[in-house]
């Protein structure tokens, strides 16, 4: 089973690196980036490029540190970025300019941050989106195939628009012979995946004049992966259990079983000291008060957390494409700044 792995993976990452401009990867500190990149080393003569955004805020999960390790292994020519406070204001309004629809997800933000990086390095860049809706990476999906008395319950992901995703959920029907696992899965390749991911992907990448290209999604492995039994799937606390076991043995210095920490940008912390004065302005933004009225974005930012980041994003999505604010005075708007 792991010989199959390899040779699927191995000639997926072959067709998705074919290209005569320059390529490389966005590497994080993850088992699907490393998985990727690992190939994408053995395949290559000369190292390939790798770019890695780390944030600068206290508490915050930085993987940098995982990820160099992975590079240096793997002899990548490896490129860091930092994410601070500043970028955050500055590309906030560029992100929410070069999305067609709001979306709640902050991981577009470091996307963003990389497309930018890599931009006059790289035309084409390769990503690990997929590799936890095939592979079955998620916590939820874990919480998915326990029955309802051991805590079990739908494997929805997280957003701060829990009504939208519900609604992609009742459009996504699976068919009736998946199991439990398999049921969760589908519906991720089919709303989440497409909605959301590659959605901010395309837009943060295109933004930039680069291309994206995603590996673990070719047909042929989707073909592999999918199917696979569930215990090569979750085994105990541990997703992806045949991928990690690959990994383990291809680039030891992945670590593919540390626990999974998940992944956060800390938003919070960089609206917090602006909190009050973002509450008054974005009551005011026209799209916000028809969609909450005229109290709800002043409780919103009282309170930490919830929905201070994607009211934040609302509002200044809305300007933009509602009013025809520019991205400057759409920030101007609601920040001051």
């Amino acid at each position: 089973m792991l010989s199959r792995l390899d040779a699927t993976l191995e000639d997926s990452v072959r067709v998705h690196q074919r290209s005569d401009v320059p390529y490389g990867l966005f590497l994080s500190g993850g088992i699907d980036s490393a998985s990727i990149a690992t190939l994408m080393a053995r395949l290559n003569t000369r190292p390939v490029t790798a770019f890695t955004c780390g944030f600068e805020a206290p508490g915050a999960r930085d993987e940098r540190a995982q990820a160099e390790r992975v590079a240096r292994a793997l002899d990548l020519d490896w490129r860091e970025t930092s994410f601070g406070e500043e970028d955050f204001w500055r590309i906030l309004p560029q992100v929410a300019w070069a999305m067609d629809d709001p979306t709640a997800d902050y991981a577009i933000l470091p996307t963003y941050k990389l497309a930018e990086a890599a931009k006059g390095t790289l035309t084409v860049v390769l990503t690990g989106e997929g590799g936890d809706e095939l592979f079955g990476g998620y916590g939820r999906y874990r919480r998915a195939r326990r029955p309802a008395w051991l805590g079990g319950r739908p494997a929805e992901p997280r957003s701060a628009d829990l009504a939208v995703v519900q609604r992609w959920r009742a459009a996504a029907k699976a068919p009736p012979d998946l199991s439990a696992l398999q049921q969760a899965q589908y519906a991720d390749i089919t709303t989440w995946l497409p909605n959301d991911l590659l959605l901010k992907l395309d837009r943060c990448l295109m933004a930039h004049g680069l291309e994206g290209r995603t590996p673990f999604l070719d047909p042929q492995v989707a073909a592999f992966a999918f199917p696979l039994p569930d215990r090569m799937k979750v085994r105990g606390r541990y997703g992806k259990w045949l991928l990690r076991r690959w990994l383990e043995r291809a680039c030891p210095a992945a670590d593919p079983w540390a626990r999974k920490q998940g992944f956060t940008v800390p938003v919070e912390a960089w609206i917090e000291p602006r909190a009050g004065e973002i509450a008054g302005r974005i009551a005011k933004v026209g799209a916000v008060r028809r969609l909450l009225g005229d109290d709800a974005p002043a409780r919103a930012f009282t309170t930490p957390g919830g929905a201070r980041w994607p009211l934040l994003f609302f509002a200044v999505w809305s300007l933009i494409h509602l009013e025809g604010a520019s991205p400057a005075e759409a920030l101007a708007a609601v920040a001051g700044r």
